[in-house]
């Protein structure tokens, strides 16, 4: 079967999603690896010493959960000669390396090959969970489409790594299609298992009272039973509980309750060379300046270039016609998730991977039927992931290209 008989699958096999799905991620699994096979063959003749596909796939945050993992938590901050918290374990969420290193006592105490599976297994049903989502409002063919654009697209990697990303969407991909299809009661479950695996699920909250504002709008066309309004606002009370838990959890480990906020401000210190506290939306407000000054242009053209962002991300979501035609509940998932990150994130060489929690909108760039776009995209998303593998992966070295 070729990829495109794969992709554009008879009635048969959409029947069984499950099997065609698989066979997506298995086929942009295979490519994914002759690119890491690749990258290492490359760091070696580069100077790297002993780069193999399963050092590139333990690198850079890969090396937190492991100490994690085997390690823990540290009871004190650790600090610089100038007394600021310098980057810790305390970062990182432990529902990932918990499951990666109970699944390491079956594999002979290898945390390395267990981490990547938790990856790769997590990737997988979170491919056969957005298909599910998406079918929720477009084509079989196009979900699938989507599918194959997320499964090989610029961060594919990341699910042969050893990160949480996959695993993370996952639960998001679960708590969408719960909210789509109004069985609430399961979201009492995935919010916690998100809250734990990575930052984010604040932005559920944002969410859920968005949501909960809509649905109250269009009441009279869209009933909006009591129970429902109970199951949204609880939820919603408990998505803050959940996205404020891990500080309170740090604080009372540290002795210190600033010690999550301090611990992840120490990742952008490098950056701005500062430890001044944290002030909403002024990360993406620095950023844009450091930015333009990296690239050798004037830092006002920052800002304005940060304005349009944001506009043409507003009027994406409000009123592009593909991505309207996934529904409200992941438009309104996108514009929290992007307000989110404008609210707390330094966008960094990073920002690529924070934004996968986005990846419901590959629906809208699966849904044009002319076969030459879709290729062009999934052949772009290749280029790119090539790239991103080169970049962070094989050349990187320093806090710049941290992926």
């Amino acid at each position: 079967m070729t990829g495109e008989q794969l992709v554009d699958a008879p009635p048969r096999l959409r029947q069984r999603p499950a099997l065609t799905i698989g066979a997506i991620y298995l086929a942009a699994r295979a490519i994914t690896t002759i690119f890491l096979l690749i990258g290492a063959e490359i760091a070696n003749r580069n100077g790297a010493t002993g780069a193999t596909i399963g050092s590139l796939s333990m690198r850079w945050d890969g090396q937190w959960y492991w100490v994690v993992a085997t390690s823990g938590y540290p009871a004190e901050l650790p600090l610089d000669e100038h007394g600021d918290v310098t980057q810790n374990a305390w970062a990182f969420m432990p529902l990932y390396p918990v499951l990666a290193r109970g699944l390491s006592f079956v594999l002979g105490g290898q945390y390395p090959i267990a981490a990547i599976a938790v990856a790769l297994v997590a990737g997988y049903v979170a491919s056969l969970a957005l298909y599910h989502l998406l079918r929720e409002r477009i084509d079989a063919t196009a979900a699938l489409w989507a599918v194959a654009l997320f499964a090989a697209g610029p961060l594919a990697a990341l699910f042969q790594m050893g990160y949480a990303e996959s695993l993370f969407l996952l639960w998001l991909f679960l708590a969408l299609l719960s909210l789509v299809r109004r069985r609430f009661g399961w979201l009492y479950l995935l919010i916690p298992l998100m809250g734990l695996t990575r930052p984010g699920v604040l932005a559920f909250a944002l969410l859920l009272g968005v949501y909960g504002l809509w649905r109250w709008r269009h009441r009279a066309t869209d009933p909006l039973p009591a129970r429902q309004i109970v199951h949204i606002v609880s939820l919603g009370a408990l998505a803050v509980a959940v996205g404020f838990s891990w500080q309170v959890i740090a604080g009372i480990a540290t002795d210190d309750p600033s010690a999550y906020l301090h611990t992840e401000l120490s990742w952008r210190r490098g950056w701005t060379g500062d430890d001044g506290g944290f002030v909403p939306f002024e990360g993406f407000v620095q950023a844009s300046a450091i930015w333009f000054r990296v690239w050798g242009l004037p830092e006002p053209l920052g800002y304005v270039a940060l304005a349009v962002l944001v506009a043409a991300i507003a009027a994406l979501l409000l009123f592009e016609p593909h991505v309207r035609r996934l529904g409200v509940e992941i438009r309104l998932w996108s514009a929290s998730y992007v307000l989110y990150l404008l609210l707390v994130f330094f966008p960094q060489s990073s920002i690529f991977r924070l934004l996968l929690p986005l990846a419901p909108l590959y629906g809208a760039l699966a849904l044009p039927r002319h076969p030459a776009w879709r290729w062009s995209v999934l052949g772009v998303g290749l280029v790119l992931q090539w790239w991103w593998i080169y970049q962070m992966l094989v050349l990187g070295t320093t806090f710049t290209q941290i992926p």
